[in-house]
Order: C-alpha cells, then structure tokens, then sequence
C-alpha cells in the first residue's frame, strides 16, 4: 500500500473532464482522504486539451505532485501532452476507442480500457467518464461502494432510471480492471483511511463564504476569469440573506456601485482578475481620497491584456501597491491557504471599515481555482467591527459634520447618509475637515498626512506565518498557492529553514519581519512573475540586499516541490 498518489484526467474541454474530476475526488474527501487538485484548461468554452490533476494523500496535501501516477485519457492528445509526467511503470488508462499509442521510450503501462463502449451498452457515450471512474476505483482498490454513493447525490434528481444505469457503468469500469490485476505492474493501493468531516472546496467559494459571514449585502461585479466563480457563489447565496448582486457592464461600474454602497453604510465588494484592476485604479483613488471602505479581492492570472487568462501567475503585486496616480493608503493581503481565505476574507472587510481605506485581498488562479481539502471553517472566530461608524443623530448646531477631520490615528468618524447633524462634502479633489474643496498647500499637508498616518506603520494581527527559528541557515519567503510547494520542498531538505508566508503585503510588515531577516544568513524569495515582484518589494524595505535572492517562474503552470527543491539546494 501506498499513503499518496496523484491521478490526472485528460481529454477535450466540453466531454465531462471536469465532472469526471469531481465524482472522482469529492468521493474520496468523503472516504477521509485528503486533496489537492489543479485544472488546466484553454481560454475557450469548448475544445481544446483540458485535465484535472488530483493529488491524494492520507495526510494534508497542499500541493500538485511533481509525477503523475495514473493518467485517464479520453484522446490521444492526452497521452502526448501528459504521459512524460508519469513516474517509472506508471499506468495510462485510455479509451481504446481512438486506438491509443504511447512513445515507447517511456516506461509507462499503457491499459486499453473499452470507456465509450461499456458506456453505450448502458445507453450513452456520456457515462465514458463514469466507466473512468469504475475503472480508476479498481486499479486502486477503492470501496466501489462509496462512489455508488456519490452518483445517488448527483443523478437522483435525474430519475432512478439514469442512477442505475451510472451505477451499472461504473461497476462494469471497475470489474474490467479488477480482472487484469494481475498483468499491471507496480502498487497503487492507498492506504485506508478513517471518514473525517471535511470541507472540499476552491478558493474561490472560500472567499465568498468568507465574504457572506462578515455581512456583505451587496455585490457588483463583472465577470472574468478567474474571478467568476465568487460572483456565481454571490450570487445563489446572498439573497438568502437579503443581499443583492448586480452584474455589471464593466468594471468601472462595479468597483463604483460598491464604493457607492459602502458609503450609504452596506459591507459591500467587487471581484476581477488584472485587467479588470487597471480599469478601477482611478476608482481605487476615489476610495483613499474619500475615506471610504472598499473591498476588492483580485484573482490574479497570466498577463499583461488578456495573456494567459486561464494560467497560473502572481504578477498583479506592484500593480495593487503602485498602480494609481497620486498617493492613496491602502492594504494588501494574501491567504496563506484555501482555509485562511475564508478567515483573511472577514479580516479584509473589518481592515477596510476601521481604517477607511481601500483594502485588496489578493488571490491567485491556482488558489482560487484549485480544490483542495479543508478543515471546517470556525465561525465563532467571525468578529464583525465596523471601526469609528455614527448611526445616531448628533448635536452640532446646523454646522457641516468635519467628516474629514484630523486625528491622531488619522481616522475619522463616519456618519451614514441621513444621520441628522451628520451632513457633509464628499468630493473627489482635496478638501477640507468639513469635505468642501480646498487647495491651500497647508490643507494638503494636514490632509495627506491625516490619510496616509492610517495605515503607516500597521501590521495586522497575523500578517505572516512562520515555520522555523529567527536565526536561520536559509529563509524561503512565499505568497499564495506557492506556499504549499515550499513547505514540501523544505520538509525533503531538512535542517535549518525556516519559512515565511505572507498574509500581509503592503504596508510591508518589516518590523515583524526584520529578526528573520536580519537572523537569516541567505533569504530566497519564490513567486511567480518575471521581474521578481515580492522581492522587490521587500528590498526597497530592508537593507542587506547581498543575501536575498529570487526564484521566479512565470510560464503559467504551478510550482512543484522538485522545482524549488532543487533551487533551495543550488542556493545554499
């Protein structure tokens, strides 16, 4: 027996890749299993080679595998673009349907499978991927039972007719397999494993959970990739709570309509992915200029224009810091993982009522888009605070509310529209404690300092998370789904790394930071993107530049720990 594998569905995009995928994997979730998987698929909505790469472990995977253990092919182009990922004597399930052939130089088992035929025996070419399934239960020696399970949630509101017949071709894929047992070389039986509760999940459903449990009640958005799916989980569960989702005509609108409705006092957000960010950066501005809360979660893909918009990058960083004209105080995060997404989310919008400012909650493609096992989420960690916010009438006189007002923390209080004595200028330009447009070079000062003393020194309660000692033969400093990938990497090496994932992006938190810097005798940063974003970031914040070093990949495909292991040994 065997504690982990990793199994890969391939074929073209429209013929059930993913749902083959899904059956497959939310059943071993519920046997106690634990997941982590990755789709690649092309920038159209049908044809073109897709795959799912499922990684199962007994013990908590946060990763792809480096190797592909077992490959479903519905095609041949599968084989082609996949069968060189399989470890030594790893097995090809195929279709014999397209008469499948693999390069002979690769010591691989290739397994002619009958998928279509067995599936039209029971009465559709569809239930090809049911046959899959069966037959990937068999050469793993998974209880069939369970999957049998899984097709009744599914299908049931399909009629008995349809389950039984899914039944049927999942036992027939299964028995075909179980009878050749003996020709297959090589063990790919899992251990077993006790039934855990478990959540299986992408980020993307996390962030919006996350989202709907800190009081959101209003969403506007405008659909991309890889951004859609939270608009979509939005979108079927926030009326339930008497909330609101409006698709807009572009993103402008949407990060508008949601400043708009932060201000009238309703937790609100928006969600896109890099190109939809360059189109609210001026938006973004009007936030830090007006002092009102705004959520964006950007889930970051392969650019720049449209570039790789169903690949894997991190290259939104300086963009999010840097990106509007004048200067604006903001915050940036980043979950460590898919179960902190759903934690950082409710954080975000707290962070943005407090300080009054625009707060961007980054992901990535593979983090939003990748399932993985989780943990339940914990809701009595869920605090809501709404910061210095006026609901009730207040006594001034007649006179404009100084909505605006310098403070020692550079927080104001915040009246909601039609809280009596609490009326005043909102505007754009620079203005005066009372909102009224002013351009007095001492105005400016005192504003500018008032807004941007908010956010300078602040770090968050967690704004990393930290595994190792403060005096370190090497510190790996990662963000995002790149952190999975470290940690195993540095699990294989051993000996004295420690390993930083940023949760906290800007302010950087370089006073939290500095004793591992500073007792790091090298520092390796690891993202994706090409100029070394995060690196660079943290370089204009600390000193001794001579021991830092980047490790950038950005040819949209997901870290593997072999790749950062074999860095992390060239470095050191």
């Amino acid at each position: 027996m065997i504690s982990q594998l990793s199994w890969k569905v391939g074929g073209q995009q429209g013929e059930g890749i993913e749902s083959t995928g899904e059956i497959f994997s939310t059943t071993l979730n519920r046997m106690g299993y634990y997941l982590y998987s990755y789709r690649h698929f092309s920038s159209r909505i049908k044809g073109g080679h897709t795959n799912n790469n499922i990684r199962i472990s007994t013990k908590e995977v946060r990763s792809i595998s480096d190797h592909t253990n077992i490959l479903v092919a519905f095609d041949q182009e599968t084989i082609d673009i996949n069968a060189a990922e399989l470890v030594d004597n790893g097995v090809i399930l195929a279709d014999e349907k397209f008469n499948p052939e693999v390069d002979e130089s690769l010591n691989v088992q290739l397994i002619s499978v009958p998928f279509t035929e067995i599936a039209n025996e029971h009465g559709s070419k569809l239930m090809k991927n049911m046959v899959a399934v069966g037959a990937s239960a068999g050469l793993m020696h998974l209880d069939i039972d369970k999957f049998k399970d899984m097709i009744y949630t599914m299908f049931a509101r399909k009629g008995e007719e349809i389950v039984n017949n899914n039944i049927e071709a999942l036992k027939d894929g299964f028995n075909y397999i179980q009878e050749r047992l003996n020709a297959i070389e090589g063990d790919f039986e899992l251990e077993k494993v006790n039934e855990r509760e478990s959540l299986y999940l992408i980020g993307n459903d996390a962030i919006g959970f996350g989202a709907l449990n800190a009081g959101v009640r209003f969403m506007a958005a405008y659909p991309i990739t890889p951004a859609s799916d939270i608009m979509e989980y939005m979108i079927e569960h926030l009326p339930k709570v008497d909330g609101t989702v409006i698709q807009t005509e572009d993103e402008i609108s949407a990060v508008t309509m949601a400043i708009g409705s932060n201000y009238a006092g309703a937790r609100s957000f928006t969600s896109s992915s890099g190109p939809g960010l360059s189109l609210m950066m001026e938006s973004i501005g009007l936030s830090g200029m007006t002092e009102t809360p705004l959520v964006i979660v950007d889930t970051m893909r392969g650019g720049p224009s449209t570039g790789l918009p169903t690949k894997q990058e991190q290259s939104d960083l300086m963009q999010m810091i840097y990106g509007t004209h004048g200067e604006v105080p903001k915050i940036i995060l980043a979950p460590a993982d898919v179960e902190d997404a759903f934690y950082l989310t409710t954080e975000a919008f707290n962070l943005a009522d407090k300080y009054q400012v625009p707060v961007i909650l980054l992901s990535d493609l593979q983090m939003s888009l990748g399932k993985q096992s989780a943990n339940p989420f914990d809701l009595s960690k869920v605090e809501i605070d709404r910061g210095q916010i006026i609901t009730e009438d207040i006594e001034n006189d007649g006179a404009y509310f100084e909505r605006f007002k310098p403070t020692e923390s550079g927080i104001s209080d915040r009246p909601l529209p039609g809280v009596k004595g609490g009326i005043h200028h909102v505007t754009g330009v620079e203005h005066n404690p009372n909102g009224t447009p002013n351009e007095s070079a001492v105005n400016r000062k005192e504003q500018m300092d008032k807004r941007m003393r908010k956010v300078k020194e602040l770090s968050i309660d967690t704004p990393f998370k930290v595994n190792g000692k403060e005096e370190s033969d090497l510190l790996v400093i990662s963000f995002l789904s790149g952190n999975g990938a470290v940690d195993e990497a540095v699990e294989r090496i051993g000996g004295n790394i420690t390993t930083i994932h940023m949760r906290q992006l800007f302010p950087v938190p370089i006073e939290a930071l500095r004793p591992y810097l500073d007792g790091a005798k090298k520092v390796l940063v690891v993202e994706q993107n090409y100029t070394g974003q995060l690196f660079n970031v943290l370089k204009m914040n600390y000193h001794d530049h001579n021991k830092m070093k980047s490790f950038g990949k950005y040819d949209g495909t997901p870290l593997k720990p072999m790749e950062i292991e074999r860095h992390i040994k060239q470095f050191m």
